[in-house]
């Protein structure tokens, strides 16, 4: 019994001492590397966001697609891995990143000062305007000048940039302000929640990159666009990725700066656009 007893006390010992070698040889992978070993790169997006990405049935299967979404199937073909995609809150995907439960974020995100001291990004992939959905009926009170909503209560995706457009550009919120909640602007995790807000008129209007804002008014006839659109500095759209992960944002910009050779990521929009439309 003791030499049983030993025997499998020797073999737990050797698998610790195996697992624990497996887990830092892993750990002193870079990241291209470790992503490469596994197989698979894990994306996290928030897929509430069309055309960048949404959620579609393909076959009769609910299936996350977008133009964001292709441009990782090509990140991943670059690489020579699967993709793995986990939907959450846009709020909570950068924590995601940091922990390391994805690998990178593709889900229209500006790469804005404050983001790049928790996260690396990759060059901008797609630029875009932002505009107001309100709902058809107050075109004219709040469709054709956005002063007319710098009393009136909006909504912006909470922890994106349109939150700042919103106070910069439609409340007049000095910048040394910007970190500050604003009374007159609420910040849900999902647009549809928001959208929902304004159609049951609990805030006048909802701002968002212009394609959503399209998407959105184009699924729900009582809705529109204003006239009016927002620009912001920052300049566009990024691929978020975990700090220090210099050879995985060089992979990612190499696929970027291929596609847009190739004019893919228009071609991209394109096919994307149609497909909200279709749902």
């Amino acid at each position: 019994m003791v030499k049983k007893i030993s025997v499998i006390f020797s073999i737990l010992c050797a698998l610790v001492l195996f697992f624990s070698c497996a887990k830092q040889e892993n750990k002193d992978l870079s990241p291209v590397e470790r992503i490469k070993s596994s197989g698979k790169i894990i994306l996290g997006t928030s897929a509430d966001y069309p055309p960048y990405e949404f959620h579609a049935l393909i076959d009769g299967k609910d299936t996350i697609v977008g133009f964001d979404v292709a441009i990782a199937k090509e990140i991943a073909k670059d690489l020579g891995v699967e993709l793995e995609i986990k939907d959450m809150s846009f709020d909570g995907l950068l924590a995601a990143l940091v922990s390391g439960n994805v690998d990178m974020v593709i889900a229209g995100m500006t790469p804005d000062e404050e983001r790049r001291q928790s996260v690396d990004f990759s060059d901008i992939y797609y630029s875009a305007i932002h505009g107001a959905v309100i709902r058809k009926a107050d075109m004219d009170k709040y469709g054709k000048d956005p002063a007319s909503l710098a009393d009136k209560m909006i909504g912006a995706q909470k922890g994106a940039i349109q939150v700042n457009i919103a106070k910069q550009q439609i409340k007049n919120v000095p910048e040394a302000e910007l970190d500050n909640n604003h009374s007159q602007i609420k910040e849900l995790g999902t647009l549809p929640d928001l959208i929902m807000e304004v159609k049951n008129n609990k805030i006048e209007a909802v701002i968002a990159e212009l394609p959503v804002a399209e998407a959105y008014v184009k699924a729900n006839p009582d809705l529109a666009v204003a006239e009016y659109s927002f620009t912001d500095d920052a300049g566009g759209s990024s691929v978020a990725v975990k700090k220090n992960s210099p050879d995985l944002v060089e992979a990612i910009n190499k696929t970027i700066a291929r596609l847009q050779a190739e004019d893919k990521i228009s071609e991209f929009v394109g096919e994307a656009n149609m497909l909200a439309d279709a749902q």
